[in-house]
């Protein structure tokens, strides 16, 4: 409970309103080696070749990283997201949104205990921070006025990770 409530505190902190897909320090080349840093280690990790999406437009989301199931115990993909605002980041078994968390993922059998290590360890050793889906679900109550294109609220997934 206290490092969910240390992560909603982080989110809110990066929530700037003048800067609403990037904050207002965002270096594209930075992010650029650090998330190519972060592809190296995942693929050093899982012993294979991700795929890599970086072309995320209108969106505070800068890529994804998609371990494919053939390299995981479990068969099922392991995606990764960064977003804009380093240090946010997102590790889903299969897609976002197949689960309702790693936790269900693990306990339905489809995201191992060591898979979900080597994907904390990754991130924690290049200063990213996995925010955990089920938070990112949580209704947005921040400052910014999001032009939301979903049905019902906006959460804290469209506000960091969503497309505007």
């Amino acid at each position: 409970m206290e490092r969910d409530a240390n992560l909603m505190e982080m989110l809110h902190r990066l929530d700037d309103p003048e800067w609403l897909e990037a904050p207002a320090d965002y270096n594209p080349a930075d992010t650029a080696a650090s998330f190519d840093r972060l592809a190296a280690q995942v693929d050093s990790r899982f012993s294979t070749r991700c795929r890599i999406d970086r072309d995320i437009q209108d969106s505070a989301q800068y890529g994804r990283i998609e371990v494919p199931g053939e390299a995981t115990v479990c068969g099922t993909r392991i995606v990764f997201l960064a977003s804009r605002f380093k240090p946010l980041t997102m590790v889903a078994a299969d897609n976002p949104g197949a689960f309702l968390s790693t936790d269900e993922a693990r306990a339905e059998g489809e995201l191992d205990a060591s898979d979900l290590e080597k994907a904390e360890q990754a991130l924690a050793e290049l200063g990213y921070v996995a925010i955990p889906e089920e938070l990112l679900t949580n209704r947005y109550d921040g400052v910014t006025r999001l032009r939301f294109h979903g049905s019902g609220e906006p959460t804290w997934w469209d506000r960091f990770f969503g497309s505007f």
